[in-house]
């Protein structure tokens, strides 16, 4: 994997104000993953968004770690379900127009 497209942890943490072990601590609980290349630790840019918003919630609104991870687990959840409501509208809406013809 090119190391380009990655975002350097320190680099990002030092634009963010925060510490890097916050961010190790995200990977601990399994919210981030880290890359080691080279000697260095990265972060995918596809995580960026999640990330900003855990630090948003830990030093904003001062959630612990732990609440962290339960409240984007959650968030997880409700995506998944109105993934799944879209489709099952979606289903519903052809069945709808079938009846109709």
């Amino acid at each position: 994997m090119s190391n380009k497209n990655l975002i350097q942890i320190t680099q990002f943490c030092v634009y963010h104000e925060i510490e890097n072990t916050f961010i190790k601590e995200l990977n601990n609980y399994g919210l981030v993953e880290i890359i080691i290349e080279e000697n260095d630790e990265y972060l995918q840019p596809e995580q960026l968004p999640s990330i900003e918003k855990m630090i948003r919630m830990h030093y904003d609104l001062n959630i612990n770690l732990e609440g962290i991870d339960a409240i984007y687990h959650l968030l997880q959840k409700i995506e998944a379900l109105q993934q799944n409501l879209t489709n099952t509208q979606n289903k519903l809406r052809i069945y709808e127009e079938n009846q109709t013809e």
